[in-house]
């Protein structure tokens, strides 16, 4: 080790002072003051401006002495006079070997590796930072490429880069490539992300992509037996190609019809079965570019009849029923139940409830002296189910025995003698027109009505004409006279009494 050193130490002049104490190390071992900065020779090395001989120092010579003395700081190459000044000095260097740390471990791979674009001499890709870049995070990724058929991968970038995104240039038009994309820290370099197909080189005039109708991106519903026709265009050019999976499984062909054009996909079933229900997923790929589209079909046909149906109570009018779901829904969530009601004079079903949502219900307004019989069907978005479940036992409404009994009502006495309501009032009139005069009254039984004129009794005149209605009485007279004015009397009579109610009447003459 020290043979190593010594060349460097000869070379500068002013050093001479700094080769007396690296020979001292070798003739006299044993002083232990002036000796230990034999190590000097690891502070030549520094002034040499090579770091090589450093490192040799820790593992044999300098190790023993650490011990002896470790406060002095740790001394550069122009240190070496401290052995004059005292022994304190050269032990600084021995703190330098520090204790080794963990290996940092390599990040994990990039995410979602694709291509962006792909023209005739170049390419673009995108990905997604790994999960895991390690404590010192990342220095940037390297993107390596491959032709088809051959194993040698090359670099594309020199330097690891930071950027999730990168196009390969100058490349051959034609040409199949296998791409991959690793993420480099401290630690070391990560598994590789990989395009699973090779990507040809060659210009894509329009990215492919997938025009699903409204209709479609929902859950689309069919019944059993019914034909499944649906077309689902798309576009991208060169033409691309299109893959039919469901539920991430090769599709089956012996229930699927898939027929493919240049601008659209045609998915079809003749006839569906509930089997056919599930998530259908389509992709449509252009060297390595690709949209994806996912078909959510359902078939569905009627429920099972609900089960355990049965009778829970009866009381008056009323029944209480209860049931259980049906063991199979048609694929479909149940909507509500339907109860009908049967009477056994008439032996015909009446629907009693519709959409009851519960699995319980209570039917009321049922006519006594019958006997009831109840079942019970389910409903889904197909319909209701093609059986119901019949209660058990039937509900007899019994009669109940009850005695009409009239009200009392005490009778009144309601004879009375005649009274006016309503008087008679003097009135004026035109000689030559109708006039007429009126008063009510009242009285049981009904009274008799007498027209006076003067105290004297208008019997059957055709100028007079008298009517009563309601109790309501009138005398009309007609084209009336100078000598039909005087005084005129109502009077009413029965066998409870009489009375009687007058006024005046004045006629006037025209001038």
């Amino acid at each position: 080790m020290t043979g190593k050193t010594a060349p460097p130490a000869a070379d500068p002049a002013p050093a001479a002072p700094k080769e007396e104490p690296a020979p001292a190390p070798k003739e006299e071992p044993a002083p232990a003051p002036k000796e230990e900065p034999a190590p000097t020779p690891k502070e030549e090395p520094a002034p040499a401006a090579e770091g090589a001989p450093a490192p040799e120092h820790p593992p044999a010579a300098e190790q023993p002495p650490a011990p002896t003395d470790v406060s002095a700081p740790v001394p550069t190459a122009e240190a070496t006079p401290a052995p004059e000044e005292g022994s304190p000095a050269p032990p600084a260097e021995h703190p330098a070997p520090e204790p080794e740390k963990p290996k940092a471990e390599p990040p994990s791979s990039p995410l979602s590796l694709t291509v962006e674009e792909v023209s005739e001499n170049s390419v673009t890709l995108t990905w997604k930072a790994p999960e895991k870049t390690g404590r010192s995070g990342l220095d940037g990724y390297l993107v390596e490429i491959c032709k088809d058929g051959s194993t040698d991968w090359a670099a594309v970038n020199k330097e690891p880069f930071l950027s999730t995104r990168y196009t390969i240039q100058d490349l051959g038009s034609g040409d199949k490539l296998h791409v991959r994309v690793k993420a480099v820290s401290a630690g070391g370099t990560s598994v590789p992300a990989t395009l699973e197909q090779p990507v040809l080189v060659r210009e894509i005039t329009q990215l492919p992509r997938i025009r699903m109708p409204r209709h479609l991106r929902q859950t689309y519903v069919r019944h059993v037996g019914d034909a499944v026709n649906l077309m689902i265009p798309f576009q991208g050019k060169p033409q691309p190609q299109v893959v039919w999976t469901k539920n991430e499984q090769t599709l089956d062909t012996s229930r699927v019809t898939i027929r493919n054009t240049e601008k659209d996909t045609i998915f079809f079933i003749r006839e569906a079965q509930r089997s056919d229900s599930g998530k259908y997923q389509l992709a449509v790929k252009i060297n390595g570019a690709e949209d994806k589209a996912t078909l959510d079909i359902r078939v569905i046909e009627p429920p099972g009849p609900p089960q355990n149906m049965k009778l829970v109570d009866i009381w008056g009018f009323n029944v209480a029923l209860e049931w259980s779901p049906p063991a199979d829904n048609g694929n479909s969530e149940i909507k509500g139940y339907t109860v009908q009601k049967s009477d056994k004079k008439s032996g015909k079903w009446f629907t009693a409830l519709e959409r009851c949502t519960r699995t319980s219900c209570t039917i009321s307004d049922l006519i006594m002296g019958n006997t009831y019989s109840f079942r019970v069907f389910a409903e889904n978005a197909c319909g209701l189910s093609e059986k119901a479940a019949v209660a058990s036992g039937v509900a007899h409404i019994e009669k109940t025995k009850t005695v009409y009994q009239p009200e009392k009502i005490p009778e009144r006495d309601m004879m009375e003698p005649p009274k006016f309501t309503q008087p008679l009032t003097d009135r004026a009139t035109t000689r030559g027109y109708n006039t007429h005069l009126f008063c009510s009254v009242r009285g049981f039984p009904q009274p008799k009505i007498i027209w006076m004129k003067n105290q004297m009794e208008i019997r059957e005149d055709p100028k007079y004409i008298a009517l009563i209605d309601q109790g309501v009485c009138s005398l009309e007279i007609r084209k009336p006279g100078p000598f039909d004015g005087g005084i005129y009397t109502c009077k009413a009579v029965n066998p409870l009494g009489e009375a009687s109610v007058d006024c005046k009447l004045d006629v006037k003459i025209p001038k």
